[in-house]
């Protein structure tokens, strides 16, 4: 056991030089990175801002109306959204939701087409699955240090850090829906002489569509779980309040601002779900 311990493979330093290599040469790119995603951010949670917080909460509830047809739901989200404003978080509510948004925007764009293709491609699906496993497993604390280095601080790292963290939800259910179309349906589209582009479209996503659903709050969760994680590398929300009332052991205000990220996830969860659909009697 000495002679292994002493003999210890140098991962952290080949990690390390490869974050330094890529900070050395690549510095100019992520610096360009990091303005525009920091540009699209604020603008975004500036933009929100100006309108004034009763309207935007008209519009939630707006939405929350047409996609559920749901009075409870609006009654809910109505008051819920003013409980926020109540408690005087609206502005890190706001920047939280962009946050979240774009995270999740980033994830959905990069995680369905993975998993559609692992889904039609075994051998992808297993290089992917321990590349998920790891970046589901390991510590955000871990990736969030190379993040930080690379895109310095600000909202930027924090954005970067959930969307590795959340990547895997939509991948793996993606994977999952399209992976259980059952083979009737394949073979009676290819019957009827559909391509495999028309066969993606008109009936594997069609009846994956639950499952990427279901990714898609998933990723809305675990963005929304990593908020105060982002806080600590100076991105903005509701994360900062917890992180400053951790540090001056202040109840009043790490619950409050705790129960305003409760809320927030309630509501983007119950507004984005998928309605169920009633059974059909034969």
């Amino acid at each position: 056991m000495d002679w292994l311990t002493e003999h210890k493979l140098p991962i952290g330093k080949w990690l390390g030089k490869g974050v330094d290599y890529l900070n050395q040469y690549a510095s100019g790119f992520f610096d360009a990175l990091s303005l525009v995603l920091e540009t699209i951010l604020n603008g975004t949670t500036k933009a929100l801002l100006m309108i004034p917080a009763w309207l935007l909460i008209a519009l939630v509830a707006g939405l929350a109306w047409w996609l559920h047809r749901s009075k409870g739901l609006v009654v809910f989200v109505v008051l819920s959204l003013l409980l926020i404003v109540n408690m005087g978080y609206w502005q890190e509510t706001i920047e939280t939701l962009v946050l979240v948004i774009y995270a999740t925007f980033f994830c959905m764009l990069i995680g369905v087409p993975l998993g559609i293709a692992a889904a039609h491609r075994p051998w992808l699906y297993t290089i992917l699955r321990p590349i998920l496993d790891l970046m589901q497993t390991i510590p955000t604390f871990v990736y969030l240090i190379p993040t930080l280095i690379l895109f310095g601080l600000g909202v930027v790292p924090g954005l970067i850090s959930t969307i590795i963290f959340a990547l895997a939800a939509p991948v793996r259910l993606t994977w999952l829906g399209v992976s259980n179309v059952p083979l009737t349906l394949i073979e009676a589209g290819k019957s009827f002489g559909c391509s495999p582009r028309q066969l993606l479209w008109r009936i594997e996503l069609p009846h994956a569509m639950p499952t990427i659903m279901a990714g898609l709050t998933q990723c809305i969760m675990l963005s929304l779980s990593m908020v105060v994680i982002a806080a600590l590398v100076g991105a903005d929300g509701l994360g900062k309040p917890v992180v400053r009332a951790l540090n001056t052991v202040n109840i009043e205000k790490g619950f409050e601002a705790g129960l305003a990220i409760v809320i927030l996830a309630i509501l983007l969860d119950r507004i984005f779900k998928q309605p169920s659909k009633p059974a059909v009697g034969v």
